[in-house]
């Protein structure tokens, strides 16, 4: 379910003491209240409102105890099969008992002893309508005390705001309660204790992986609005992590955090890892269509339910080396010709690389890069300038004057990264076999690292991937690298990285 706007009738005090009397009176059912205390900082105060044949109204009051909050998520479970149908002053999603409750626009701070409310109408079975006993405020079960004793390891106030929540150093923009994103790879990672944990999403484009202590447990497909639980874990500290497996440059997904089961918190997140890498490319780098076993994608579910960004070599590397990474990738996009000489206003250098939403926003850039200095930029450009064969039409009339073109942005762009990251990082440029079309693509790569060597900028490298000689099989969609190709590629990736004098 999504976000409901307030009501336009409004009851007063009077009219809902009036309409509770009379459905008492004529069905038997007394109104009922639980006020539960949270440890930590709240009060909830549940009211059956009125009751009828199928349906009922409540309201529910939500007192802060503790510190001020700027946003808040409470939650719930119903044990009778009670299922909201509209809720007011928020949003709300429900996973068959689990109910969560975030503010909405106007009533996100509550500070301390203040007290917000929302209202909601919802079915019952005619049998029986308990109240909830598990309310939760961002995480925190609801007991009453602010003495309680904080467990080892958690913190006495939950981290609330989702990037307060979790560890990303990806592209995103914070949007509410939500943070935003389009780049493919996108992952957050968190902590939690307890047997559970929700992760809320608003996406109906793109496809996720859930992973708990690094083993996947779930992939969601298109998930829409929704909080996805995990449950039924053993007791205990656990991670989490959801990562983007596919391309959305059109859309953006959103993520709003972490959600604790019954009985357990959301602990402090750790702390970032000291590598970093930054994934440059194409689709190669996005991980196209990596997931399939045949080349033609048609029969078997296409391109994006075929491709897992998770597993492509970049994110294999960073993974094996420990190391954090963005993945700044866009199938089709070249640095100066994209695929068949189509869309020819914007290459990934020139029109998005800055973005922080890629094409959906493609006015706004990206606001944060000082937060991200990767030790290691891996660029993979040049396979659609090369790929296909010039057309009429095109500004360029011969695969020298591409290639002539293609060096000279390239340079272009290295002088960019070394602005915004400095003499100290290496840069590697990748290429694979493409003498088939021609050997322009190779020559150039050589040329570029060649030129900056020769003017004293030794940290730019490059780095051929032989696909015979490696033994790549292309079985991904319309003849891309397979997963087993991935895995290939970031062994290679890795070789070359261990014969750099990196100091991380």
């Amino acid at each position: 379910m999504g976000a409901f706007m307030r009501p336009t009738r409004v009851w007063s005090r009077t009219a809902i003491a009036a309409t509770v009397t009379a459905v008492v009176a004529s069905t038997g059912v007394v109104t009922t209240a639980l006020t539960a205390h949270a440890a930590a900082g709240c009060r909830v105060t549940y009211k059956v409102t009125s009751q009828w044949q199928g349906g009922f109204g409540a309201s529910v009051d939500i007192t802060n105890l503790g510190d001020s909050v700027s946003a808040w998520r409470l939650t719930w479970s119903f044990t009778a099969g009670q299922t909201v149908t509209q809720l007011w002053n928020g949003s709300v999603t429900q996973t068959a008992a689990q109910v969560v409750v975030t503010n909405a626009a106007w009533n996100g701070g509550i500070s301390t002893g203040a007290t917000t409310n929302v209202g909601f109408g919802a079915t019952w079975n005619n049998a029986s309508n308990p109240v909830p006993t598990d309310f939760a405020l961002n995480g925190v079960a609801c007991t009453g005390s602010t003495t309680n004793p904080t467990p080892s390891g958690s913190t006495s106030t939950p981290p609330t705001g989702v990037l307060n929540q979790v560890n990303t150093v990806s592209r995103v923009r914070e949007s509410g309660n939500a943070v935003q994103f389009t780049w493919p790879g996108t992952y957050f990672e968190g902590r939690f204790r307890g047997t559970g944990v929700g992760l809320v999403l608003n996406d109906s484009n793109n496809d996720y992986s859930v992973q708990v202590d690094g083993a996947t447990v779930a992939t969601l497909v298109t998930p829409g609005q929704t909080t996805h639980w995990v449950r039924g874990l053993a007791g205990g500290d656990h991670t989490v992590r959801l990562a983007k497996r596919t391309e959305s440059p059109w859309a953006a997904g959103e993520f709003g955090g972490l959600v604790a089961d019954t009985g357990g918190s959301i602990l402090a997140r750790a702390t970032r890892r000291t590598r970093q890498i930054e994934f440059i490319g194409d689709s190669w780098t996005a991980g196209y269509g990596d997931m399939s076993t045949t080349r033609d994608c048609n029969s078997n579910g296409g391109v994006t339910r075929n491709t897992n960004a998770d597993v492509a070599f970049g994110a294999q590397t960073a993974k094996g080396l420990n190391a954090d990474y963005q993945t700044i990738a866009w199938s089709g996009m070249g640095m100066v010709r994209n695929y068949g000489g189509q869309n020819t206003t914007y290459n990934l250098p020139t029109g998005y690389y800055d973005k922080d939403l890629q094409a959906l926003y493609n006015s706004t850039v990206w606001p944060v890069p000082n937060t991200w200095r990767p030790q290691v930029v891996v660029i993979g450009l040049g396979i659609n300038d090369f790929s296909t064969a010039l057309t009429s039409g095109e500004r360029w009339t011969t695969v020298d004057a591409l290639a002539a073109d293609y060096r000279t942005a390239y340079q272009a762009f290295l002088d960019r990264l070394r602005t915004r990251y400095g003499t100290g990082t290496y840069i590697v440029l990748t290429y694979p076999d493409l003498s088939y079309m021609t050997t322009a693509f190779a020559d150039s790569v050589k040329q570029i690292v060649k030129a900056r060597n020769d003017a004293g900028d030794a940290r730019v490298s490059s780095l051929y991937y032989d696909n015979n000689a490696l033994g790549m099989d292309l079985l991904g969609c319309d003849w891309h690298p397979s997963q087993r190709d991935h895995q290939i590629l970031a062994t290679a990736l890795t070789r070359h990285l261990a014969t750099l004098p990196l100091t991380w």
